[in-house]
């Protein structure tokens, strides 16, 4: 699956719009690698995420086929850490 898909039926994004500008701004890493949108994710693969004032890190645990419930959609993924930083990054 697509990472700016993954991001949006996770919720760790509002919308695939946000995860494509977080992407184009080199604030998403796929195991310590800056991912574009389109990159492929799959489960075991651990994502770092720079929004406003924090890096959430989280571990893909399975990959959807398609729209999660948003009560499902905590189970895509184990968040490893959320820390906050001092400068502003990302979207």
């Amino acid at each position: 699956m697509r990472l700016d898909l993954f991001l949006k039926y996770s919720r760790l994004v509002p919308r695939r719009t946000v995860a494509k500008e977080l992407c184009d701004e080199g604030a998403v890493l796929i195991n310590d690698k800056v991912a574009k949108s389109s990159s492929p994710l799959r489960p075991g693969d651990r994502l770092v995420i720079r929004l406003r004032g924090h890096t959430k890190t989280v571990e893909a645990l399975a990959i959807p086929e398609g729209q999660v419930p948003k009560k499902e959609a905590a189970a895509l993924y184990r968040l490893i850490s959320d820390e906050r930083v001092d400068s502003l990054g990302g979207v």
